[in-house]
């Protein structure tokens, strides 16, 4: 599995593949110089239940971690996964 992060302007996404294959992607928008929002998760039907969804969410912490940056999940899938996961909470915009 290959995860990848791209952004142009004020939106990005980290986006999922395998054997050229696209299995997921995870949207964000940039609200501000410190702080992106996700406002989409999506998984392909031929992979769900692999997990690719946290592990979209788990790559794009690691980007927000990088570059200090907070996170807001207005995505139901990423607001659930905080709730859930005590390992990502440094990130969350309180």
């Amino acid at each position: 599995m290959e995860i990848i992060i791209k952004e142009r302007e004020n939106k990005g996404f980290a986006m999922a593949t395998e054997n050229h294959m696209k299995a997921g992607m995870m949207t964000y928008s940039v609200a501000g110089e410190n702080h992106i929002i996700i406002d989409h998760t999506e998984v392909e039907p031929e992979f769900k239940d692999k997990g690719i969804g946290k592990q979209l969410l788990y790559k794009i912490v690691d980007m927000a971690r990088e570059k200090n940056i907070k996170i807001t999940p207005l995505c139901p899938y990423a607001n659930a996964m905080f709730k859930k996961l005590a390992d990502i909470q440094d990130v969350l915009k309180k």
